[in-house]
């Protein structure tokens, strides 16, 4: 069985960092992809997606994403039920997020030349990202398309 799911979109808010009791960061934002599908008068639709994040990531997610970046995600599909404090059981549909990128440029993030972003692609599954500091990417000019 296979449940890969990759995705782009903009995020429809700032995302919202919180800790779990055990101290795991969990990084929690929706993004909004466009429907395939038109609306009755011929206008564009958009499906609405939420997502989690777990780990570094969503600590890099909610210091470099804001509301209106084009991300793109990688991850998997998860459901779950749960019943809420009016005591009726909802069904949750959400995609667990493993990698994180940006899609748009760093102009189009609102980043101006005079300040350094880092264009970030993390994964906690990349052991090559383990104990790296994400504010200091070293690279080489060789490695730059342009």
């Amino acid at each position: 069985m296979l449940n890969v799911i990759t995705m782009v979109g903009r995020l429809t808010r700032d995302p919202e960092l919180r800790r779990t009791n055990s101290g795991t960061s969990v990084g929690a934002f929706t993004i909004a992809c466009d429907d395939s599908r038109k609306g009755p008068n011929g206008e564009k639709q958009a499906v609405f997606i939420d997502c989690t994040l777990f780990g570094k990531q969503s600590e890099t997610l909610v210091k470099f994403f804001k509301k209106g970046n084009l991300i793109g995600i990688t991850g998997r599909l998860s459901q779950r039920k749960y019943v809420n404090r009016q005591n009726v059981e909802v069904r949750a549909t959400e995609i667990i997020v493993d990698r994180i990128e940006f899609v748009d440029s760093a102009k189009d993030r609102g980043v101006d030349n005079s300040g350094y972003t880092p264009d970030v692609s993390v994964s906690d599954n990349d052991p090559s990202s383990e104990g790296r500091n994400l504010d200091a990417i070293d690279v080489v000019d060789d490695d730059l398309p342009f």
